[in-house]
């Protein structure tokens, strides 16, 4: 964003209409990639920040670090280097890696999830004399897009691959983009015009935990699909309630499941449902989260998983 002079996932202009908590968060980087090819026997990234928060219950390296994985022809990602910030190192920080070079290999730059302040800029260093390269493709579907809270911005993840969406984009290579806002999603008609206004192949909607009750998830819920549905009335919509175990949380997954039982009932056969309590699975729960709501990336592997599955029986496309 050339006003903000940093990167950002949409525009001041847009954040300023939905609340508070979004005109901050919308220059969180989360879902943020690079994906390139090169020779280059040498990586070197320097990033210029404002900032970053110190959280109790997410890494840095989640929160503030950067990903650099290498991308196979087969599909498989091998580990390269975890490029993150000392807790000290506030206004920035360069690292550089060793690659193994020689051939034209891929890459993919994975973005901090959260980060507080701003990422102002990047540069990224190579050999002088390496060729570069747009890096591997996305298949040809349109991006997954994701509406949702903290959960679905990545807290707690230890690094920014390990939320559920980055997961699920490495097994089937399906570009998305994360629209998740930490403690924001209330399903206000402004982002939701703004969702619409996005083409993608599937929409996951898994708002819900931020609802400030329930009373309000009740007013929203409904009327956020219809909104959504009036503009995409074929677009794929997967409806996923929040993964807390308590009884609270069933009171609003019943809500949720209604927005889908109405949709249904009205001919829509392009919507689906998953209740967020199955996402972690019957055994180990406990060791899911970091705080009995985030997930851990055990946590966030077994959502991915459970998400990834009900994807494939609504398309084999996304398999």
């Amino acid at each position: 964003d050339k006003t903000e002079e940093c990167f950002v996932r949409l525009s001041n202009e847009i954040a300023k209409t939905v609340n508070e908590g979004v005109e901050v968060l919308y220059m969180h980087t989360a879902g943020g990639r690079v994906r390139f090819g090169t020779n280059s026997t040498k990586f070197e990234l320097t990033v210029e920040i404002d900032g970053f928060w110190i959280m109790s219950h997410m890494t840095i390296a989640g929160q503030a670090g950067f990903m650099l994985l290498e991308e196979t022809p087969s599909g498989e990602t091998k580990y390269v280097r975890m490029l993150a910030p000392t807790s000290t190192q506030q206004t920035g920080f360069t690292i550089s890696v060793d690659l193994q070079g020689g051939e034209m290999r891929n890459y993919i730059l994975w973005f901090p999830l959260y980060n507080g302040g701003r990422i102002k800029k990047i540069t990224i260093g190579l050999d002088e004399n390496a060729t570069v390269s747009k890096g591997r493709e996305y298949r040809d579907v349109l991006p997954i897009l994701y509406y949702g809270s903290s959960i679905t911005q990545g807290g707690c993840a230890s690094r920014p691959d390990n939320c559920y969406q980055a997961l699920i984009s490495t097994w089937n290579n399906v570009d998305f983009i994360n629209m998740g806002f930490s403690g924001s999603a209330k399903g206000e008609d402004s982002m939701v015009d703004y969702l619409a206004s996005i083409d993608c192949s599937l929409f996951v909607c898994d708002y819900d935990h931020n609802a400030p009750s329930i009373e309000h998830l009740k007013n929203t819920h409904y009327r956020l699909y219809e909104r959504y549905r009036e503009v995409h009335p074929t677009t794929p919509i997967l409806i996923i309630s929040a993964p807390d175990q308590d009884e609270l949380h069933v009171k609003r997954m019943k809500i949720v499941r209604e927005t889908y039982r109405k949709a249904k009932s009205t001919g829509d056969k392009n919507v689906y449902f998953l209740n967020g309590q199955t996402l972690f699975g019957k055994t180990d729960v406990l060791n899911c989260t970091v705080d009995h709501t985030h997930p851990n990336d055990l946590g966030f592997y077994r959502m991915a998983k459970k998400i990834y599955k009900k994807m494939i029986e609504i398309d084999k496309k996304f398999e």
